[in-house]
C-alpha cells in the first residue's frame, strides 16, 4: 500500500485513497487525518470503512453503471474496411451520413470510429514527386547554403510573384465592429497586374524587392544588377531560384560571366518549398496583397513597396531545420509507399 501512495504512475484517487488508510493507521481521528491531506471528513470515512470491510479490494473502484455497448467489433470493422477499400455508389469518399446507412449505426458512432482510427475521409492532399535527374544534388547544394553559408558571402533567395492584381472593392469596405468581423464586397474592379522579383537575404532575413511590368530574361537581368548595386563589393553572392526559362537565358548567362562573383544554385523542379522567399511572398499575401483594396497598379506597387520597407525595419530570417539526408530520406519513404501494391 505504501507502494500505491508513493509510485508516481498510479491513479491519482487510488494514491489519495491509500494515504487515507497509512494515516489512518496511525491512529489518527477521521477529522485529523482530513485536515492533513486536505479533504473532507466523509471521504475518509467512506475509505476507512470500505477498507476495513473489504481490504485492499475495497479501495479499488466499483463497476459504474452505464449503457452497454451495442456496436458490435464486426460493425466497427465494416466502417473501417469500407472507408479505407471502397467508396459510395456514385460518390468520391464516405459522410458519416451515408456510412451510418450502410452498417446501420448512427452518423455520430461513425464519427467516433473515424477519429479512434484516425481516419479522414473528408480531407485530401496533394503531391508530386521531382522528376529531376539532380534531385539529390540540387537538395544537399541548396540546402547546405542555408545550414552552413559559406564565409565572406551573402545568400540570397530570389523568384519572381507574378500577376499580382490590383482590385478594388465595388463597395466600400465595412470596419470591423464588437462582435462584428470586417466584411467587403465579393465583385471586385480589376485595375491591371504587376509583378514583384524579390531577394531574400537568409542570414539578416532583409529583403530586396522590384517591381516590374513582366519577369523576362531581360528584367530578371535588371533585378540582378540591383542586388550587385546593393550588395557589398568584394562578397560572393549566392543566389538560389527556380527552373524558370528566364533565369537560364542567354542575356542571363553573357551577365554571370561579366560579373564572376554571383553563382545561381537552381532549385530541383516542382519544389518551391526548398525555396525560402516562397515563405516570405506568404507573408505578403495574408498581411497585404489578401485584404488590400487597390484602385490602381500604382496604389499597388505603392502597397508592395511599402510593405518591402515595414518587413526591412523588424526583419528576421526564417530558420532551415532539416538536413538534407533527412530530407531525402523521407522522400524515399514517401515513394516506397505510393509504389507499393495498394497503389
Amino acid at each position: 500500500m505504501r507502494n500505491w501512495a508513493r509510485r508516481r504512475s498510479t491513479a491519482q484517487g487510488l494514491a489519495k485513497r491509500a494515504a487515507i488508510v497509512l494515516a489512518c493507521a496511525d491512529g489518527l481521528s477521521n477529522t485529523a487525518v482530513a485536515a492533513r491531506l486536505e479533504t473532507d471528513r466523509k471521504t475518509v470515512r467512506r475509505w476507512r470503512t470500505r477498507f476495513l470491510a473489504e481490504r485492499l479490494d475495497g479501495l479499488s473502484d466499483e463497476p459504474r453503471p452505464g449503457v452497454p455497448r451495442t456496436i458490435t467489433d464486426a460493425q466497427v470493422e465494416e466502417v473501417v474496411v469500407r472507408t479505407l477499400e471502397a467508396v459510395p455508389e456514385g460518390g468520391t469518399h464516405w459522410s458519416k451520413r451515408e456510412m451510418a446507412r450502410q452498417v446501420g449505426i448512427s452518423p455520430t458512432s461513425v464519427y467516433r470510429i473515424w477519429q479512434a482510427f484516425g481516419l479522414q475521409p473528408h480531407r485530401t492532399e496533394t503531391f508530386k514527386i521531382s522528376p529531376d535527374p539532380l534531385l539529390l544534388e540540387k537538395i544537399r547544394d541548396v540546402v547546405g547554403l542555408y545550414l552552413a553559408p559559406p564565409a565572406n558571402a551573402v545568400v540570397f533567395s530570389v523568384d519572381e510573384k507574378p500577376q499580382i492584381q490590383a482590385l478594388e472593392r465595388t463597395a466600400p469596405v465595412l470596419p470591423m465592429l464588437p462582435g462584428v468581423p470586417e466584411r467587403r464586397s465579393f465583385d471586385y474592379i480589376r485595375h491591371g497586374t504587376t509583378d514583384l522579383f524579390a531577394a531574400l537575404d537568409i542570414a539578416t532575413g532583409k529583403v530586396i524587392g522590384k517591381v516590374s511590368a513582366r519577369h523576362a530574361a531581360e528584367d530578371f537581368r535588371d533585378f540582378l544588377d540591383l542586388l550587385d548595386h546593393e550588395v557589398e563589393p568584394g562578397l560572393t553572392v549566392h543566389v538560389i531560384c527556380d527552373n524558370l526559362s528566364a533565369h537560364k537565358a542567354p542575356v542571363v548567362h553573357k551577365w554571370l560571366v561579366a560579373h564572376p562573383r554571383f553563382a545561381l544554385h537552381f532549385t530541383p523542379t516542382y519544389s518551391s518549398w526548398i525555396n525560402q522567399v516562397e515563405r516570405w511572398f506568404a507573408e505578403l499575401q495574408r498581411r497585404c496583397l489578401e485584404r488590400g483594396v487597390f484602385c490602381s497598379v500604382d496604389a499597388l506597387q505603392a502597397a508592395l513597396q511599402k510593405w518591402i520597407e515595414v518587413w526591412n525595419e523588424q526583419a528576421r530570417p526564417f530558420r532551415w531545420t532539416k538536413t538534407a539526408d533527412q530530407i531525402i530520406d523521407r522522400i524515399c519513404r514517401y515513394c516506397d509507399r505510393i509504389s507499393g501494391p495498394a497503389h
